[in-house]
């Protein structure tokens, strides 16, 4: 028997990790919140709160921040994909933020390549408090590599980071343990590899919520139902050719959106691979065999392999919901 409770994330009882990176007390990015939903993330706070840590072969997690927060540059191993809930957003690229920037805005998907600087910024209002939920491929998606500035900026502000990943703060009192080695800067090396891919290739990498397109052979569409491709690497098994995202690094998931009108359902199925599902407006109803879930905005639902689930669409103005799925190659929905 499933646990519903243990398997949903309730927005509003998300909670964050004030000091989970090195850049935590940097200007203008002091008053960011991070979050680890499934899997172990990639702060560097022992004490970051993990709501859901069942390997997925891939990661959720999320931001929040208020207007003009800023998340310092920075590079990863794995996949990072970000879908914008609320708010406006700027992505950055490049070492020093000045190669190139993207704006999003609700419902719209970036996903960044692995091993390149990018940071990103909320560019609403200083009032405004905005969520970015995010995907990170693997189930350990390594550890972040920071440009050279946020290391000279981070000791100002008393904080150090150990090889390893793990982040002293001295200003609470913390010491670098006997024997400890302090991670040093990127070398110069290092920084000409994580080079930023072209304009050309940044392009196939977003895709905006106004240019989502309902694939009409998909198994979960029907009356009032449509399901939009938004990260495909691979021709899926349920009929997706790739694309619109597809990155010419592995993803390691798959990602949809399920656009359901008012009362609009899907009959009971299974899956093969694991399926966390993401709330971005209205309310999705999902029932399983241990009962139902009533998920509001903001939400997050994880269901196990094989496991029976049913959706409906309970608000007056339907449910946009995003489904990430594990594996490059996607697998299709099994009706009983």
């Amino acid at each position: 028997m499933t646990n519903l409770s243990s398997r949903t994330i309730r927005y509003a009882d998300l909670i964050p990790c004030r000091n989970a990176f090195i850049d935590t007390r940097s200007p203008g990015s002091e008053a960011k919140e991070n979050f680890t939903l499934i899997g172990p993330g990639v702060s560097e706070n022992p004490d970051q709160h993990i709501h859901i840590a069942e390997p997925h072969g891939f990661n959720i997690g999320g931001a929040r921040q208020p207007g003009r927060c800023l998340n310092s540059q920075h590079s990863h191993e794995t996949a990072e994909v970000f879908i914008v809930h609320t708010g406006k957003w700027r992505f950055m690229l490049g070492q020093n933020a000045d190669e190139a920037s993207i704006e999003l805005r609700p419902g719209d998907v970036i996903s960044l390549p692995p091993r390149m600087f990018r940071g990103f910024e909320n560019v609403g209002s200083r009032k405004s408090n905005d969520f970015l939920f995010a995907v990170l491929g693997g189930d350990d998606p390594g550890k972040v590599v920071w440009a050279p500035s946020v290391f000279e900026m981070a000791k100002k502000y008393g904080l150090a980071l150990l090889e390893g990943g793990r982040l002293i703060d001295t200003v609470k009192g913390e010491t670098i343990p006997k024997g400890a080695k302090l991670q040093k800067p990127p070398t110069e090396a290092t920084i000409r590899k994580l080079t930023t891919p072209t304009a050309e290739q940044m392009a196939g990498c977003v895709v905006n919520y106004r240019d989502l397109v309902g694939n009409p052979a998909s198994a979960m569409a029907g009356p009032g139902i449509e399901d939009c491709p938004i990260i495909v690497p691979k021709p899926s098994n349920d009929g997706f050719p790739p694309g619109p995202i597809t990155g010419w690094w592995p993803h390691g998931f798959n990602m949809r959106c399920l656009k359901m009108q008012s009362g609009a359902s899907v009959a009971s199925h299974t899956r093969d691979e694991p399926e966390v599902i993401f709330v971005h407006a209205g309310a999705l109803e999902v029932t399983t065999p241990d009962g139902s879930v009533l998920l509001a905005a903001g939400d997050t639902f994880t269901t196990p392999k094989g496991a029976a689930r049913a959706f409906r669409a309970t608000s007056s103005d339907g449910c946009v919901a995003y489904m990430t799925r594990g594996g490059d190659v996607g697998g299709r929905a099994i009706f009983r």
